[in-house]
């Protein structure tokens, strides 16, 4: 009978040996690793820093730059006060003479408006004088002229009081006691001048159917007769319309208004062929009747 086979366990330091390897192959690994990330970080730290110092070397430049253009732009702007300055002082001393010159005139001027002015009352005073000579002439005239005035007038008055002494007063158509009664122009005027009533000259025509506005009433001529020397005429008056019919020449035709006592007078003084001429006259005193 054979003797079984002896297998001896395995050996507890190959197992370490293992282990121990694997170990250091891992922290290798571990090390390549972090190796390869600090080149990396290294390679990108020293492009950043190159970057920034191109940047920093851009910014230098660039403020260098702006620093000169700043200097530059100040010396101009120095300049520019300077000669702004002597501007300002050379302008000065030309705005003194220019108001200097100004004032010269201006004196100038006033002197010779006031010698001007002084000519003109001079001038004025003269003509005062000469129209006062002038005056006193034409006084003693006047008083000449006034006279034959008075003269005129007395004459003229003797004149009217003749004419009106030459006309009559007569009864007129409705019975009362008329006023002085004017057969012709002359007689009118010294009637008008007497001022004792209004007179309102006046044309009717036959043509006129409308009739025609004298003083505040309407006439109306209907018809006129010259052969026979009669008219009739249609009166209107206060609305209300009265026909005188068949009257004659320097006949006072009369009638009443509202607002006055006495009566209006119609006196025709001339008749033609469809047409007649003569005046109205009204009282001066417009109180209505009662």
């Amino acid at each position: 009978m054979s003797s079984p086979t002896y297998t001896p366990p395995p050996s507890g330091s190959g197992v370490k040996t293992a282990l121990v390897a694997g170990g250091l192959i891992a922290l290798l690994a571990s090390n390549i690793v972090l190796w390869y990330r600090v080149e990396t970080s290294r390679t990108e730290d020293r492009a950043s820093s190159q970057a920034m110092l191109a940047e920093i070397a851009a910014l230098k430049e660039s403020a260098s730059a702006t620093t000169a253009s700043h200097r530059h732009s100040l010396d101009n702007l120095k300049e520019e006060l300077a000669a702004a300055r002597l501007q300002a002082n050379q302008a000065a001393g030309h705005a003194k003479q220019e108001a200097q010159a100004h004032a010269d005139q201006l004196a100038k001027q006033l002197s010779d408006a006031q010698a001007k002015q002084a000519a003109q009352v001079q001038s004025e005073i003269t003509d005062v004088q000469q129209q006062a000579s002038t005056a006193n002439t034409k006084i003693g005239e006047v008083s000449g002229d006034v006279t034959a005035v008075k003269t005129d007038l007395g004459s003229t008055k003797a004149e009217l009081d003749k004419t009106i002494s030459n006309l009559n007063k007569t009864i007129g158509d409705l019975g009362v006691q008329s006023g002085y009664v004017a057969t012709n122009g002359k007689e009118l005027d010294a009637l008008k001048r007497l001022g004792e009533r209004n007179y309102f000259q006046f044309t009717l025509l036959k043509k006129d159917k409308q009739g025609k506005r004298v003083g505040d009433i309407t006439l109306t001529l209907k018809s006129a007769d010259k052969k026979k020397n009669k008219y009739t005429l249609r009166v209107l008056a206060d609305d209300t319309p009265v026909d005188k019919t068949d009257k004659g020449v320097n006949e006072p035709l009369q009638f009443y208004v509202s607002k006055a006592k006495q009566p209006y007078e119609i006196v025709v003084n001339q008749i033609g062929k469809d047409q007649v001429t003569g005046y109205l006259a009204t009282p001066k005193d417009t109180s209505p009747r009662n």
